[in-house]
């Protein structure tokens, strides 16, 4: 891997728009044990704080969402020293008070993806992690209150379910997803919570309902026209939650988020391949010492 010389402390991964916010923004490429990020980052500052951006889907919308290399984009940012992680994600809702142009800040995911990779170990270590409580609270918290405070209708709590795509959900999927309690759904959250949590970071996620899904009667079923109209109209809306709540984040908090790989190693140091040691260096290399 290539030497990291750029650095941030909050990382937000999302659609196009965002780097718009950057002051003095730079682009910078990064290598990973993983294969390349999505695209570049983009380094800048929001209210002086040192950011990176990264396009989920590259520059475009390259990318279907089983295509994404969460492993590296995570990476990524770990390496850049980021320790907020925002995910900025356009969502269905599965409930009518969760309306098109609100904003969700989930508590729970469900998984419904299906052979995306979605840890950074194995090859000889074995770390059994917990997730009881996939998104930070610290951060979650922050980005309910400026989400308000900007004058967002914003949603605090729910399960994101996240399907695999890239097809939306037929009628049948959507309608069980309700009778099981969930309240959003999206594509791609899943395999970034996991991976945000191996690699201690803060992670949390600013969903942005675009639609009703296809459950709704009396609602057009979804359509990618629709959910683009209704992505961009909520564009400036996560722009000023993001602008609000980065400089207010505390980037000295100690929460449990960057402790979570401490006690979850199961492997003895002495019995991991130095060729796996050195790839993971940087997760788990503090804790094998």
């Amino acid at each position: 891997m290539s030497v990291i010389k750029d650095s941030a402390k909050v990382g937000v991964i999302g659609g196009s728009g965002f780097y718009e916010l950057l002051e003095n923004a730079r682009e910078v490429a990064i290598d990973t044990p993983f294969g390349p990020p999505s695209d570049s980052y983009f380094l800048g500052e929001i209210g002086g704080v040192p950011v990176a951006f990264l396009p989920r889907h590259a520059r475009g919308h390259r990318l279907l969402p089983g295509e994404v290399n969460y492993r590296a984009n995570v990476w990524g940012m770990k390496a850049l020293g980021v320790n907020y992680l925002l995910s900025a994600s356009a969502v269905g809702s599965l409930r009518e008070e969760l309306k098109p142009l609100d904003i969700v800040v989930p508590d729970q995911l469900y998984d419904r993806t299906k052979a995306r990779p979605s840890t950074f170990f194995g090859d000889g270590v074995v770390v059994h992690m917990g997730f009881a409580d996939p998104f930070c609270p610290v951060l979650s918290k922050v980005i309910v209150e400026h989400g308000r405070q900007v004058g967002a209708t914003v949603h605090e709590g729910g399960t994101y379910v996240c399907m695999e795509g890239p097809q939306f959900s037929t009628r049948a999927e959507s309608n069980v997803y309700r009778q099981l309690g969930f309240d959003i759904i999206g594509m791609t959250n899943l395999q970034e919570a996991k991976l945000a949590r191996e690699a201690e970071l803060c992670y949390a996620t600013m969903a942005l309902v675009t639609d009703y899904d296809c459950w709704f009667e009396g609602e057009e079923d979804v359509t990618l026209e629709q959910v683009l109209s209704n992505v961009r109209r909520n564009v400036e809306t996560a722009q000023a939650i993001v602008r609000s709540a980065i400089p207010a984040l505390d980037l000295g908090c100690d929460c449990g988020c960057r402790h979570a790989v401490e006690f979850a190693i199961n492997t003895p140091a002495e019995l991991i391949p130095q060729v796996t040691k050195d790839k993971l260096d940087l997760l788990i290399g503090k804790y094998l010492h």
